[in-house]
């Protein structure tokens, strides 16, 4: 079966839709398939493409197996109305055309956001009629609502009628969560053309191991409880609470607690700038790191804070961090709610934070560090319910099943239909 993935983001890049893209295709080329992924120049979140890469009309290269296509896009920091759109809308026509010239496609796969990426899947299978499976990862345009980005205006009204368009279009959409399922329900999407199929973790790469002293001194770490955001830098983490934390300890007195910022994104050079001029010397921003390295950040710090804004959107979200820090026993501070807050409580692998607030998070980091035992258990539950390996043998069935013209949810049970542990 010929499988072809469209995705704005692809490795080098490092984060969520990136990982998980390439860690379901390199399963579906181990099982036999072929597959190829059509993207864009590495340059996620800053603009700026990354080494060894150049921003052209198209380039191919082998990644595990994966032929992978790049195209033209319009590059554009992560941040900024105007500049995102183009940098969206210039890969859907790119994206579109190189795909439109691919030949014996088996099913298409588009994931979204941005929901521009999903108009690309929509537009091949209007014009070449491929089967088309939809993932949808977020509620777009209603997130860039949420956090403030855009207002209620003509504009989201016409991007809202194009996101009705789009899982009208789609022959199955596979959701990450269940909150996104609710939310299609409400559009009035059938229940029988969607699947929850959530993020994973890599169990042999992240699994409990030792801290790395050497890094928490670097990080200004050494003797000290370290708390760490891993991640994109952006609008919707709602990190001013870091701050707001670390200035409550330091106005006390504190001294025993660092924080550590480590990433990127449109929101990074505000908050390092809003810290220097409060002189916070606990808080460390670190700038990005590897994927290869995120593990051993994972074992150097005493708890990790996962946190987005408390707005109602974000309680269907589930981060793919959680997975990974779950998979090596390292606490979580939950500052997100929902599904994803319900996962770590159940796997014994945190404490709850209510979201936007600094005193629930200085709360969470005293709870932890008085008995972190407690909370380093989280491996068992995600090995069970979250194994990657097994998630993507499910959406091959999945795709499987459309390319053959049949609805995947009469051969995928109940449980891998309608919910995620």
């Amino acid at each position: 079966m010929h499988i072809v993935f469209l995705s704005h983001y692809f490795p080098p890049e490092v984060n969520a839709p990136a990982s998980r893209t390439f860690e379901h295709c390199r399963r579906w080329v181990d099982a036999g398939h072929q597959v190829t992924v059509v993207t864009c120049a590495p340059n996620c979140p800053t603009g700026i493409v990354f080494d060894g890469y150049k921003n052209s009309w198209r380039s191919e290269e082998i990644q595990a197996g994966m032929r992978v296509i790049r195209v033209w896009s319009y590059l554009s920091a992560n941040k900024g109305f105007l500049g995102r759109i183009l940098n969206f809308v210039s890969y859907m026509l790119t994206a579109t055309w190189a795909a439109l010239w691919l030949k014996k496609v088996d099913v298409l796969v588009a994931t979204s956001p941005q929901f521009f990426c999903g108009w690309a899947g929509v537009l091949c299978h209007w014009l070449r009629g491929w089967p088309f499976v939809l993932e949808i990862r977020d509620i777009w345009p209603e997130s860039i609502v949420a956090v403030g980005a855009m207002k209620k205006s003509m504009t989201i009204r016409l991007l809202e009628w194009l996101e009705l368009r789009m899982y009208a279009a789609a022959d199955y959409i596979v959701t990450v969560g269940n909150g996104y399922r609710e939310q299609l329900l409400e559009r009035n999407v059938p229940a029988e053309k969607i699947a929850v199929i959530p993020n994973g973790v890599e169990l042999d790469k992240f699994r409990p191991r030792a801290g790395d002293d050497a890094l928490r001194a670097e990080w200004n770490g050494a003797d000290k409880f370290v708390c760490a955001y891993i991640g994109t830098i952006g609008m919707a983490h709602g990190l001013e609470v870091v701050l707001k934390a670390a200035g409550q300890l330091q106005a006390a007195g504190r001294d025993d607690v660092q924080f550590w910022i480590v990433g990127d994104g449109a929101e990074r050079t505000t908050l390092e700038a809003r810290a220097a001029e409060q002189k916070l010397t606990n808080v460390t921003f670190t700038g990005m790191v590897k994927k290869d390295q995120v593990d051993a950040v994972l074992a150097s710090c005493d708890a990790c804070l996962v946190h987005l804004r408390g707005t109602e959107l974000f309680g269907t979200v589930i981060p793919s961090k959680v997975f990974e820090t779950m998979a090596m026993n390292v606490p979580i501070i939950m500052g997100v709610r929902g599904q994803a807050q319900d996962i770590v409580m159940a796997g014994g692998g945190g404490v709850a934070m209510t979201p936007d607030d600094p005193q629930s998070l200085l709360d969470g980091i005293n709870t932890i560090a008085a008995k972190p035992e407690r909370y380093r258990h989280g491996r068992g539950h995600v090995t069970q319910h979250f194994d990657r390996g097994v998630l993507a043998a499910r959406m091959l069935t999945a795709l499987e099943a459309v390319a053959e013209g049949r609805n995947p949810s009469e051969i995928l049970t109940p449980q891998e239909t309608r919910r995620a542990a």
